[in-house]
């Protein structure tokens, strides 16, 4: 355990660190070596950060202050965290990794329901009759449930349906496999809708009593016919009808999907129309069924509960209506009026405003948005383009080193806490370790920051920091956001509950909606198919997409300090034999894969796991970085990357190429 365990690594950073050489906007260099750095005491680095930030804050307002917070941290981390910038410097720039994997989803739950969670349990999978899988390698993102599908097909003869442009593990227990084309989600799920609707497998007593909307939307299916959406998509028009009619018939149905439908331009209306084959059937608010998408990261969805987003408080309280602005005025003791109404910039947002009279300065805890940013060479441009840059981490990441000052802060095993799962259970997070070196846990560091700030501010109300540890922090929460007001830590000790939870007696909620939506009743919303933003043609033919593997994680901060990497050491381009064939490349032979924006150089995979004219490329590689390639295309609603679909061309490379650094246009370590 020792051995593999990330926080063991010798290159884990246990003290502040100062950048010896002053970085200047605009030419900021990144820093890996220590030998760049110099050691502080805590003191000496959170006065320096307080200064600085409040030099700022003071002289460009709060429009110049933003952070990342991080999806790996506690709820109670994530929560002072975004308390600190909206309480004190009055901004809203605040966001975490959900805008570059689930926001899409997010907005249209938030929309056709008023609830943004993940509907159902996940272990209910195994009381399905049938269940929709799509945009997910369940398998090797999310392991464990990915045995509970297994289990679900082999165990109690549920029918699974596989939608997905790679031939994932899933599709071997699968009865139904649709090998779409990547960013057609929409005509396909709604081509599913119009056989649904023209066959008369529509549960209408849900409809009218629990949807509105419905009339207009039929007559938007009207032209989604099976044979446009083969079109399209390249799905057998049959096997669209078939997989249409084994989830509407089922008793119990449930769909679960990932970032395949999410990280699109049209992130939104994929998410959708999804959304819409459970308003027609009626699979939602019974067990063994709903709408379930997987969350990436552990705490990502904790994260979003406590507010660590531009559009709202703790709770998915609106920013911009007064009456959520005045509840947390008073929980946090500001004065009235004083915290900020203007919804606050995405994080792809953040970046793009870096520039003089934009955002001066930028806190990160945890987060990489060098490795998980869209077209990294443009991302580069506008991290030089900071004044000021805070990191709170265990590594000196690819981000990272390019800060000012660097903040040690503790792994998951060194402190309390609590993390909210994929399905909204909340759990408890216990001290297993003691801290290395002189790291802190996150939320001391907070604390200990934000004291420093208010004193420089001279405000006139204390927001109020002093807490001896984490579980006064979750009653904070739970006096402040409904969902949690019966989460406490004596509660939890032995098992998580499920929010919302209500009260100390209430026993959590597995699934939700069996009589009514936030909103009251669901709404349908008529769609329309718009095309991934960069189609292939002659010069870029293939479609790429990316994700994770099962032996890494995210950018690889955490798990490429690990033995892990070992048994995944390297990135692979995983290419279809027939496109391979094509070109001339063997499995394990060096390619250059180009983009419009940057070209990396890596090892090809030859495999029937990806379908013809798509290649797959995982994110978790600095020397290979896929989002290098990625365009920043956004969802107009969501502000979610494009990160599934963009066109590029693939050639042999020089064996030498891989090891030879003026070969790449650009590196993970610049």
């Amino acid at each position: 355990l020792h051995d593999a365990l990330p926080i063991y690594h010798p290159r884990r950073v246990t003290t502040p660190l100062i950048r010896k050489t002053p970085q200047v906007a605009g030419h900021r260099t990144q820093a890996f070596d220590l030998s760049e750095w110099r050691q502080a005491s805590w003191d000496e680095a959170l006065d320096y950060i307080a200064d600085r930030l409040v030099d700022i804050y003071h002289r460009e307002g709060s429009d110049a202050m933003a952070v990342y917070g991080c999806a790996k941290a506690t709820n109670e981390d994530n929560y002072l965290l975004q308390k600190m910038f909206r309480a004190l410097f009055r901004t809203n720039h605040i966001d975490h990794c959900t805008r570059l994997c689930h926001a899409g989803s997010v907005v249209a739950l938030q929309q056709a329901v008023g609830s943004s969670a993940m509907s159902n349990t996940a272990s209910e999978v195994i009381k399905s009759d049938c269940f929709i899988v799509t945009g997910s390698n369940t398998t090797e993102n999310h392991p464990i449930i990915s045995l509970q599908m297994k289990a679900a097909v082999q165990k109690y003869g549920a029918k699974m349906i596989v939608i997905d442009p790679r031939r994932l593990e899933l599709v071997e227990f699968a009865e139904l496999w649709l090998p779409l084309k990547p960013g057609t989600n929409v005509p396909l799920f709604t081509a599913m809708a119009h056989v649904i609707i023209q066959e008369g497998l529509v549960n209408h007593e849900f409809i009218r009593n629990r949807t509105e909307g419905y009339d207009e939307f039929t007559r938007s299916v009207e032209k989604f016919t099976p044979e446009y959406a083969e079109s399209v998509s390249g799905v057998d028009r049959d096997l669209i009808r078939q997989a249409a009619r084994m989830y509407a018939t089922a008793e119990k149905a449930g769909i679960y999907w990932g970032m395949g439908i999410s990280q699109l331009s049209h992130g939104t209306a994929s998410a959708l129309a999804l959304i819409h084959l459970a308003f027609l059937t009626g699979h939602i608010g019974r067990e063994g069924t709903g709408l379930n998408p997987l969350r990436g990261q552990n705490n990502v969805q904790g994260t979003s509960d406590m507010g660590v987003m531009p559009f709202h408080y703790p709770g998915y309280m609106r920013i911009d209506d007064p009456s959520n602005a005045q509840h947390w005025e008073k929980i946090w003791n500001i004065e009235a009026g004083g915290l900020n109404r203007q919804l606050g910039l995405t994080t792809t947002e953040i970046l793009s405003h870096a520039h003089p009279g934009g955002i001066r300065s930028l806190y990160i805890m945890g987060e990489n948005p060098m490795m998980s940013e869209p077209n990294l060479n443009l991302t580069r441009k506008h991290m030089q383009e900071l004044e000021f840059i805070i990191a709170q981490d265990l590594f000196i990441n690819e981000s990272d080193a390019f800060a000012d000052v660097f903040l040690p802060a503790v792994s998951w095993a060194e402190k309390d806490g609590t993390f909210t799962n994929t399905d909204r259970r909340v759990q408890r997070v216990r001290q297993a370790l003691e801290p290395r070196g002189n790291s802190k846990p996150d939320w001391q560091i907070i604390c200990e920051l934000a004291k420093r700030i208010e004193a420089r501010l001279q405000r006139s109300s204390s927001a109020g920091w002093d807490y001896s540890e984490p579980s006064e922090i979750m009653a904070e929460i739970g006096r402040a956001v409904p969902d949690y007001a019966g989460i406490r830590y004596a509660r939890i000790d032995k098992t998580g509950l499920q929010v919302p939870v209500w009260d100390e007696q209430h026993p959590g909620t597995p699934y939700l909606f069996a009589e009514k939506f936030p909103r009251g009743k669901g709404k349908f919303h008529p769609l329309e198919f718009i095309p991934p933003v960069e189609e292939t043609n002659d010069e870029y033919p293939f479609i790429l997409t990316t994700g994770r593997v099962l032996e890494h994680w995210h950018g690889g901060t955490m798990t490429r300090h690990s033995q892990l990497d070992a048994l995944y050491p390297e990135a692979l381009v995983e290419i279809n034999p027939v496109d391979a064939s094509m070109l001339g490349i063997q499995d394990g032979q060096s390619v250059r894969v180009s983009s419009r924006r940057g070209t990396v150089v890596l090892r090809a995979s030859v495999t029937e796991k990806t379908t013809a004219g798509v290649v797959f490329i995982p994110f978790h590689f600095h020397e290979a970085a896929a989002n290098l390639l990625t365009i920043d295309a956004l969802d107009p609603q969501a502000k979610i990357p494009e990160f599934k679909a963009c066109a590029v061309q693939v050639h042999p490379a020089r064996e030498q190429d891989l090891t030879n650094p003026e070969a790449r246009v650009i590196r993970g370590r610049y």
